[in-house]
């Protein structure tokens, strides 16, 4: 997946794949997603992902009427950062935010 945001290209296929997270249910399934966290070879943070249609990627297809869609969408580090944690990555936040962490 491929989009330009503000004349920047994130891609999938050229991105570092830092994580990903999936519903663990089928794909016929109408609540199934799939999603992963990237990071360009600049930095940049982005989340993409896809689902069906009663998942967060949902497209309208008509006047109540959803179907299952993908999406692509910037992150800040911060935001990053709470999405690994939430979805417990302690490798990748010890890789990508070391600076940030602590002993508790």
């Amino acid at each position: 997946m491929k989009r330009i945001i503000d004349g920047k290209i994130y891609n999938t296929e050229t991105a570092t794949c830092v994580a990903g997270t999936s519903a663990r249910l089928p794909v016929n399934d109408f609540g199934w997603f799939e999603e992963s966290l990237y990071v360009t070879k600049n930095g940049r943070w982005f989340l993409a992902g896809e689902g069906g249609p009663m998942s967060g990627y949902a497209q309208s297809v008509g006047q109540n009427q959803w179907g299952g869609g993908a999406s692509l969408w910037t992150l800040t580090a911060d935001e990053a950062m709470e999405w690994l944690e939430r979805h417990e990555e302690t490798g990748a936040i010890e890789e990508h935010f070391a600076a940030q962490v602590e002993e508790g």
